[in-house]
Formats: C-alpha cells, sequence, structure tokens
C-alpha cells in the first residue's frame, strides 16, 4: 500500500529514460523548445524594492550624490558578477541546483539548495505582503471607507488590520495561475510586467517634477549634508551588490533558457544597470520632489500613494487606483519568478522524484504564509536585518561557483555525472560520499571574517574592532574572493584525481560546449537509463 502511494507520488516523465532519483523534466538541461530571450534582467531590476533603495543609503548618512554614486557602482560590478557566474546556464543550458553538484558534490550541494530554499519562502512571504499593500492601495481608492466596511478583528499586536489581511489574501489567490505555467511560457506576463511598472515610475517622476512647484526639492537633495565616510560609502556599494545577491547566486536557473550566450550576456548588461539606476534614481527624486508637500520623506510607494489620495480628490483617486494595480503586477512579475520558481527548483532537485517545479513552487507559496510576513514586515526589525545582510553567506557561494568553473573544471563540465544513472559509477563529481570537502572550507573562509561585523550590524549594543566593521562594509566582495582563492588553492594541493583527468582529456570548451548543446536539443535522452 505505502510503496503504491509513493509511485502515485512521483512527478511524471516526459521521457521514459530520464533518472528519477536525480533529476526530473524540470531539472534536466534545456532543449531548443523551451529556450526563449531573457527578460529576468528587466523584471530584477524595476521594482519597489530596487526604487527604495535610496532611502536606506540617504538614512545611512550619504548624501544623494553618494547614493548615486554608490547605486551606479555598485551595479555595475554586480551586473559583472551576474554575467560571470550565469556562463554555465548560458552553454551548457544547466540550472543553479546542477551547477552546484559539480561545486559541492551531489549530496554536498544540498545545503547551498537548502539556504537558498529559506530566502525564496521567507523573500516570498515578505514581498506577497508588500504586493498586498499595493491591492490595499486600489481597494481604498475603490472604497475609501474599506476600514469601515471590513470591520477590524485583528488584534494590535499582528500590527495590521483585517482589511490589509484581505488584500494580501487577493494577492496570493491572484499569484497563484500564474504559478501553474511553466517559466519558458511565462515571458509575456514577464514583458507585461516589466512594461507596467516602467511606465509607471516615469508617470509618476513627471508627475512630481510638475506639480511640485516653487515648494522645489525637500531636504533629502536642497538641504547641504557632511555626507558619509569612504567605508560608508563602500558599504553602500555593497549593500547595493547585496540587493542583488540572491539573484547572482541562482542565475543560471534563467539564463539556462537563452537561445544564444550572446543574446543572454547582452541582455543582462544593458537592461540590468540601466533599469536598476534608473529605478533608484526615479525613487530618490520623487521622495525629495514630494517631500514639502507631504511633511517627511515617502520612500514607501504604497505609503505615498495612499498620501497622494488623502491629500487629493475623485481624480487622485482613480489615479492612485492604477498606480496601485501597476504596483501589483510588477510585484506579482518580480515574486513569482525571483522566489516562487527559485523556490520549486531548488525543492525539485532536492526531491526529484516527487517534487517538480510547479510543486515545488506551491509547496514554497504555502510555507511562506507560515513566517507571518505581516510580523516580519511591521515589528521584525532584526529578522529583517538578517535577511538584508545574508549575502555575507551568499558571497562565498559565488565565490566558490566561479573559481570551480574557470580555475578547476576549466569550463569543462561533463554534464551526465551531474545525474548518474548507476549507483556503482556514481560519476566524476561523486568527490567524497558525495561532499566536495573544499567546497564547506572555502565558504567557511569567506565568510568567517565578516560575522563578527554581521553580528554588529544586527545588534548595535555588540562591540567590535573598527577593523572588523570594515571588513563586513565589504563583506560580498571579501567573501566572494576569500572563498574563491581558497576552493582553487585547495583544488591545486590536494586535488579529485577523476575531475583533473577530465578536465585534461576532454576536448576545448568551444567543441565541448557545442556537442552538449545539440544533444539537448535534439532531446537524446536514451543515452540515460531508469534508476529505482
Amino acid at each position: 500500500m505505502g510503496n503504491a502511494i509513493l509511485k502515485y507520488l512521483e512527478v511524471p516523465h516526459e521521457g521514459a529514460n530520464i533518472p528519477s532519483r536525480w533529476i526530473n523534466d524540470d531539472i534536466k538541461p534545456v532543449e531548443a523548445e523551451r529556450k526563449h530571450s531573457d527578460e529576468q534582467g528587466v523584471l530584477a531590476s524595476s521594482n519597489i524594492s530596487v526604487y527604495m533603495i535610496g532611502s536606506s543609503l540617504i538614512a545611512m548618512g550619504l548624501t544623494w550624490r553618494q547614493s548615486l554614486a554608490a547605486i551606479v557602482v555598485g551595479n555595475i560590478i554586480a551586473v559583472g558578477l551576474l554575467v560571470i557566474n550565469s556562463l554555465p546556464g548560458m552553454f551548457y543550458h544547466i540550472g543553479f541546483p546542477l551547477v552546484n553538484r559539480y561545486v559541492w558534490g551531489l549530496y554536498g550541494s544540498l545545503f547551498v539548495l537548502w539556504n537558498r530554499i529559506l530566502l525564496s519562502i521567507v523573500w516570498y512571504a515578505v514581498q506577497a505582503w508588500i504586493g498586498g499593500e499595493c491591492i490595499y492601495v486600489s481597494l481604498r481608492a475603490i472604497w475609501p471607507s474599506l476600514e469601515s466596511r471590513i470591520p477590524n478583528q485583528m488584534p494590535q499586536s499582528t500590527g495590521m488590520t483585517t482589511a490589509q489581511f484581505v488584500a494580501y489574501v487577493i494577492f496570493m489567490v491572484l499569484s497563484l495561475p500564474v504559478l501553474h505555467i511553466r517559466p519558458h511560457k511565462l515571458q509575456r506576463f514577464f514583458y507585461i510586467s516589466a512594461a507596467t511598472i516602467l511606465v509607471f515610475e516615469i508617470v509618476i517622476l513627471i508627475w512630481a517634477l510638475v506639480s511640485m512647484g516653487n515648494s522645489g526639492f525637500g531636504s533629502t537633495i536642497s538641504e547641504p549634508r557632511a555626507g558619509g565616510s569612504g567605508w560608508k560609502i563602500a558599504f553602500g556599494i555593497v549593500s547595493t551588490i547585496g540587493g542583488a545577491a540572491a539573484g547572482i547566486l541562482n542565475q543560471n536557473d534563467y539564463t539556462r533558457f537563452a537561445r544564444t550566450p550572446r543574446e543572454a550576456i547582452l541582455g543582462q548588461l544593458v537592461s540590468f544597470p540601466f533599469y536598476s539606476i534608473l529605478c533608484a534614481t526615479v525613487g530618490i527624486l520623487v521622495t525629495a520632489a514630494t517631500q514639502n508637500r507631504y511633511g517627511k520623506p515617502l520612500w514607501n510607494l504604497p505609503t505615498l500613494l495612499g498620501a497622494i489620495m488623502d491629500n487629493g480628490g475623485s481624480r487622485s483617486r482613480v489615479a492612485v487606483f492604477f498606480g496601485g494595480a501597476a504596483l501589483s503586477v510588477s510585484q506579482m512579475g518580480l515574486n513569482v519568478p525571483a522566489n516562487a520558481l527559485a523556490g520549486g527548483f531548488d525543492m525539485a532537485a532536492t526531491f526529484p522524484r516527487y517534487i517538480n517545479l510547479r510543486r515545488g513552487a506551491y509547496i514554497t507559496v504555502l510555507v511562506s504564509i507560515a513566517c507571518n510576513p505581516w510580523k516580519l514586515v511591521n515589528t521584525a526589525t532584526i529578522f529583517l536585518a538578517v535577511l538584508s545582510s545574508y549575502s555575507i553567506f551568499l558571497g562565498p557561494m559565488v565565490g566558490s561557483m566561479i573559481a570551480s568553473y574557470f580555475a578547476v573544471m576549466r569550463r569543462k563540465i561533463k554534464v551526465e555525472d551531474l545525474f548518474p544513472c548507476h549507483e556503482d559509477n556514481r560519476g566524476i563529481y561523486w568527490y567524497t560520499y558525495g561532499v566536495n570537502w573544499r567546497a564547506p572550507v572555502a565558504w567557511l573562509c569567506g565568510m568567517v571574517p565578516s560575522l563578527p561585523g554581521f553580528v554588529a550590524h544586527v545588534d548595535p549594543t555588540v562591540a567590535i574592532p573598527v577593523g572588523l566593521s570594515r571588513i563586513y562594509y565589504i563583506c560580498f566582495l571579501t567573501g566572494t574572493a576569500i572563498s574563491a582563492a581558497v576552493f582553487t588553492a585547495l583544488h591545486y594541493v590536494f586535488p579529485a584525481p577523476v575531475v583533473n583527468h577530465f578536465v585534461e582529456k576532454a576536448p576545448s570548451p568551444g567543441l565541448l560546449m557545442p556537442e552538449y548543446r545539440l544533444r539537448w536539443d535534439r532531446g537524446e535522452d536514451s543515452v540515460y537509463e531508469i534508476v529505482d
């Protein structure tokens, strides 16, 4: 009976000869039918979070000019890391979980996946709550007496009202049909989402500048400030990079769908920094232009829309309704691929026999409710500080991935050994009991130097030397560099013989990559067998 239930729960296969212990149809390398152009760069760089990045930098003590400089430099570095770390996906059409199998080992890669799954669940919860705030603004534009129409039954300790919770539920429900669509068929929705937020940002910028009148810009821009030190600017740069850290880590999940490497590289190089810088700049200018009107800088877009509605007439309500709707679509276009699908893909790689991308995405959404995002956003400031600084753990992971691909593997990947089909032949990436011990050692070496600064950032009462604080200021860069150096050194001093043998004997990357791409495009799955 138990075996029959487990058999029923197994995910279906499009091909009968795909080994289900290590792989399923969602994890396998992408074939020609599923390839499309890359629009993830626009989605990841044009959203509410990027719009608000200027507030965190200005609140930290930087001037608006220093904040813009940090945003520009940070995005240039981020896009460089983004492209470099996503090359395996472009050339071999494999995603983040498979890439980490040759870095960490078949079982060792689960550590990285579990970290990314945790981030996906929590950030889906937080972003969904923000999406609910956008829905709430639109509902208030229709019914200004929304709070009296839906009497509040929530305890004050929750930090929300019943009407706000209803708006959150509406956003969650509207997102569910999008999760059901395969990623390679979602590009039209993503284009609509990206276009919606871009049009909204341009419209609200024009409105803010034209209507600010003689009051001019508020203190955000017009008043002189002392500004921050060089180390604070460096921290602002790394904070900007940290905002894209999760995307840098798993960008292979998206570049694997690219029709050509050139298309993916150009798409990222152009769209990601351009739209990130544009969106953050719009946030600073709009906030400054509306500061005197509303008495204080309103960095949060739903809060700004609420102020516009409360201080305007019927026309303002119409504008706010469409503004809230636009932000809701944008938030959905960001949250689904960046968190729900990312979490679903990692879960599918963890339990490929029983979880596919679609099931994993729904699990991510359902578990995110247990995070109580209304408390995270409204009360759990320490927890959010931990999440915003999580790049100290992600940077070393990125460093090992880059070092493995370029320095150790020399861009030569034996893809079929990332999902071995025989128990007695587990492939060259089995390492030691399924774990490449060099990866966790390199990760620890990259993470530990920034740990004291991380603790002090989360709990300001902790006193640490200035030098350790400065290491934390540039934690993503130092973590990436140290991890990459240690990973390379360990493979040089303690080489993995079977891996080195393949790298030495395999054809050049220029021959190996097209051979694999041709194999996937032909759908040659018959060379693999099912493992029960």
